[in-house]
């Protein structure tokens, strides 16, 4: 009754008021506490450099520390499936990719998260060819004496990928079935480890992303024969394309970007797309990047939705027709 008494007077109004404008205004005050950044994959990978790079730029133009956090493991779905369960007050992001967001539907049985309806994509942040690497030991020095010497040596070789249902892994299996050559697939968490099994020769090849195999190019410890892309890397500009060296019609890139459980509130999504939009196009975060071999992208939150969708619905026809599955 007292509250009825009291909704009937000029007060009620003023309550009213008051309750309406209380959400845009906890909405402008995030963040008020550190933010958590889960990378997919372990330090010192391409993903974790993009990280730490751009939470440098965020706990700046945030005024709040942002912790980077490193859950390696199942080919990126454990943090990716940790970020869609996390609470989605805004604190906590995953920077993901390519293998848990459009190739994990399409690999495993039963994926525990789906990427476009228990997360919200924020931003794309890089995207880049992989790089074909072949171990020094290994006679090849183009991609057509790496065909003919598997197909003399059928199942002998074996191919690192930087996990289950990465872009380094389908890259290879498709190199595999277009080429009709027979190798051993030996998944890592993440590009370190596996770079170092061919450096040493545990494995003979891999696809990985420049930044993780251009330093060992450097150091003579690996041989790096083609790039993944439809066209020649910029920053790799003597490597012919794969399609350019003898599988025609090859393309296969890799990309990653930022997003936040599903039920994120809108406001503070499109706050984490301008921050990091800026952070991208910001002089020194382009030299950082380019200097470890990525290509920084940006752009809308929706153009990000679009590109995991599309990429969905290439590689899902040809993750079937290879046969590639994850149990």
């Amino acid at each position: 009754m007292g509250w009825l008494r009291f909704c009937g007077s000029a007060g009620c109004s003023h309550v009213l008021m008051l309750l309406l404008i209380a959400g845009p205004a906890a909405a402008q005050t995030w963040p008020v506490k550190p933010l958590k950044f889960v990378m997919t994959a372990p330090a010192g990978s391409s993903i974790d450099v993009i990280g730490r790079i751009l939470a440098d730029k965020l706990k700046d133009t945030l005024r709040q520390p942002v912790v980077v956090e490193n859950r390696a493991g199942g080919g990126g779905t454990l943090a990716t499936d940790y970020a869609a369960k996390s609470a989605p007050d805004g604190y906590t992001m995953v920077l993901s990719f390519n293998g848990p967001l459009s190739f994990g539907p399409h690999l495993y049985a039963k994926l525990p998260y789906d990427p476009l309806k228990d997360l919200l994509p924020v931003v794309i942040t890089t995207s880049q060819p992989n790089v074909l690497a072949v171990s020094v030991a290994l006679p090849a020095a183009s991609l057509k004496e790496l065909v003919a010497y598997a197909k003399a040596h059928p199942g002998k070789l074996s191919y690192a990928s930087v996990g289950n249902g990465s872009s380094s892994h389908l890259s290879m299996e498709l190199l595999k079935s277009m080429a009709g050559i027979d190798m051993v697939h030996v998944p890592f968490n993440g590009s370190p480890p596996a770079i170092t099994s061919v450096a040493g020769n545990d494995t003979q090849l891999l696809f990985a992303v420049p930044t993780a195999i251009t330093p060992l190019a450097r150091a003579g410890k690996v041989k790096l024969l083609a790039v993944s892309g439809a066209t020649r890397y910029a920053l790799t500009p003597d490597l012919p394309t794969v399609a350019e060296a003898g599988l025609p019609k090859f393309e296969a890139l890799a990309w990653n970007g930022v997003l936040v459980p599903a039920g994120t509130s809108a406001d503070i999504v499109a706050r984490l797309n301008r921050e990091l939009n800026t952070a991208l196009n910001d002089a020194d975060t382009r030299a950082r990047l380019n200097a470890a071999g990525l290509d920084p992208v940006g752009g809308s939150a929706e153009a990000f939705r679009e590109l995991i969708q599309s990429e969905s619905d290439k590689w899902g026809p040809i993750i079937r027709r290879i046969g590639a599955r994850i149990d």
